[in-house]
């Protein structure tokens, strides 16, 4: 009987210590009237496309959405950056082209074969998206000041179609299933 309760009152103590939930660090600033809180994005890293194949009769379409809203404390969303197309020996072709994004909005940017300064009949082709780091809006008042990045959620498809009917091609996602960082595109920075 005393190996059973004793047992049983092991059993408990683990249970609720698995369960148990950690203190909640509490912090309480110094004799002061004012506050200052700065969240900094995390770095947005390039995104190479991989290669693919664009024929005489073909225009190359990047299309870029920004799906975030504007954050709880009133910042707008914004997304910006460039892209860049680039031939099979790594040249850039052109310039990069700059986007700026709000919220639902669309931007697209296009190549066609005779503009990517290709010979044959079909040539490979690459692209790379560059986020930069999501523009900042800083308020305060006679208490607090705090800097809130923009709040950025890219969504970007790769596409090419025929210059004269229309009909698409190729269509994908850009980084994989639902683009690059999970469903659909970039990371978002995190919401404060």
């Amino acid at each position: 009987m005393i190996q059973k309760t004793l047992m049983a009152t092991i059993t408990l103590a683990c249970v609720t210590a698995a369960f148990a939930q950690p203190p909640v660090p509490v912090f309480v600033p110094a004799a002061s009237t004012t506050t200052t809180s700065t969240t900094t994005p995390p770095t947005p890293q390039p995104m190479p496309l991989p290669p693919f194949g664009l024929g005489s009769t073909e225009v190359a379409r990047i299309d870029l959405l920004n799906a975030a809203a504007a954050s709880s404390s009133g910042t707008a969303a914004s997304c910006t950056g460039t892209v860049a197309f680039y031939n099979a020996s790594g040249t850039l072709i052109g310039s990069s082209t700059s986007y700026t994004l709000g919220t639902n909005q669309i931007s697209s940017v296009s190549l066609s074969f005779g503009s990517a300064g290709l010979t044959s009949p079909r040539g490979e082709i690459t692209a790379m998206i560059t986020p930069t780091v999501p523009s900042s809006s800083s308020s305060s008042s006679s208490t607090s000041s705090s800097t809130t990045a923009a709040p950025c959620q890219l969504l970007a498809t790769l596409s090419t179609y025929d210059q004269v009917s229309g009909a698409t091609h190729l269509f994908t996602p850009v980084g994989g299933p639902g683009g690059p960082g999970g469903p659909g595109g970039f990371p978002a920075p995190p919401q404060q």
